[in-house]
């Protein structure tokens, strides 16, 4: 009897329930705990993310999504959050599958290894499958083992595609653009149908393109071609030129903000030095280390693609010219852009190589049978070497 007592005084363990998330009642706990969350530790750079207005904000232009908060105890305490979207893309040779995206997995520290995480991958997928999704990916850093390991060993993903995340910095030069090269601006309808042709047989092309290029935030698709070739082209009715560039630009400062922070007071100075030199001596075009110890924003590129002998020269005009539109906009610390390894524009983009990245890791998972894997649809070598990165991932 007194077993049995001692048994029913013991308190019982908090319970986490997981809720979609409601402005009112969520904002200000859940800013507080992401805060949390800033990846780094003192006396280390580490790269924060600061959402512009709502938390859903990096969702929102999927028209399926949702964002899921986890509460733990009687209280309510805001302790972790996901965000999803379901979308249609092609699986490569004009095949289109429902696919979900999972990103923004955060955990409170103070309650990690609680299960929380595996909780909230699990209602999101949940949620996921009742809006038809078959697939489910999620993309994060190589080195984020403890990610990776919990999507790979406890969510059962498997490993699919390591992109190559190249970012450009915006200093305060011009980039040259030649004089032979003519840059023209491609209207959203043009647009769409020149992508739907390039990129049919491309992994994860989306089939709502049109709602991305008619989107506030997408700055327009720019295509470089030899002055030469103007007079024999008619893009309207698919007559292009032998050598030509073209990609989309996508805001994110309207969205996010990005921040450095924890770098050494002599590495900081040495940033601002390179500045002050640009800025005393602009003649000798010092390639000065952005501001990127205060909040700055970054320019997405998307829908990267080149033909002909010229091309890669091309692709580089293009880069500079959005270079440049950054540099007038201002308040745009970088350009960047996210390509498969064995994508041919890979080698034409201009990027710091320390600044960049090689290994953007993306794993997914088959959400109507989890004992099959992927393996039948995604993750088999694709006769494309292009991953079309859809900006709203970003």
């Amino acid at each position: 009897m007194s077993l049995k007592i001692a048994a029913e005084s013991w308190p019982k363990s908090p319970i986490v329930v997981v809720k979609e998330y409601d402005e009112e009642r969520h904002k200000v706990a859940l800013e507080k705990m992401e805060k949390l969350c800033e990846v780094g530790q003192r006396g280390k750079p580490c790269l924060v993310t600061d959402l512009m207005g709502d938390p859903i904000c990096r969702i929102r232009h999927f028209l399926l999504h949702v964002m899921l908060v986890a509460e733990y105890g009687e209280e309510g305490e805001v302790v972790g959050v996901i965000r999803g979207c379901v979308k249609t893309v092609t699986k490569g040779n004009s095949i289109y599958v429902k696919l979900a995206y999972l990103l923004g997995l955060r955990v409170s520290p103070q309650h990690r290894r609680l299960g929380i995480g595996t909780k909230l991958v699990e209602h999101l997928e949940g949620w996921c499958k009742q809006k038809g999704a078959k697939f489910a990916y999620m993309a994060t850093d190589c080195t984020n083992e403890p990610s990776i390991n919990l999507f790979t060993k406890k969510c059962g993903y498997s490993k699919f595609r390591t992109l190559t995340m190249l970012v450009q910095p915006v200093h305060a030069h011009y980039k040259p653009i030649n004089s032979n090269v003519a840059l023209l601006h491609i209207p959203p309808s043009l647009a769409k149908s020149m992508y739907n042709q390039m990129f049919a047989n491309s992994e994860f092309f989306p089939r709502d393109i049109e709602l991305i290029l008619s989107n506030k935030l997408n700055l327009g698709t720019f295509m470089a071609i030899p002055k030469k070739y103007l007079s024999k082209i008619d893009l309207r009715k698919g007559i292009y030129p032998p050598s030509y560039a073209i990609l989309s630009v996508w805001n994110t400062k309207e969205v996010f903000k990005l921040q450095v922070k924890g770098v050494s007071p002599l590495a900081h100075a040495c940033c601002v030095g390179t500045r002050i030199l640009d800025e005393w001596m602009p003649w000798l075009r010092v390639p000065s280390f952005p501001d990127v110890f205060r909040p700055f924003g970054v320019y997405f590129l998307y829908g990267l693609h080149m033909e002909g002998k010229y091309g890669r020269h091309l692709m580089k005009s293009l880069c500079g010219f959005v270079h440049n539109m950054a540099r007038d906009e201002g308040g745009c610390g970088a350009i960047v852009a996210e390509l498969g390894q064995r994508d041919p524009v890979r080698e034409a983009v201009p990027h710091w190589s320390k600044f960049s990245w090689a290994e953007d890791m993306w794993c997914i998972k088959n959400l109507e049978d989890s004992k099959r894997g992927p393996s039948d649809m995604f993750t088999s070598r694709s006769s494309s070497p292009v991953i079309f990165v859809d900006p709203r991932d970003i």
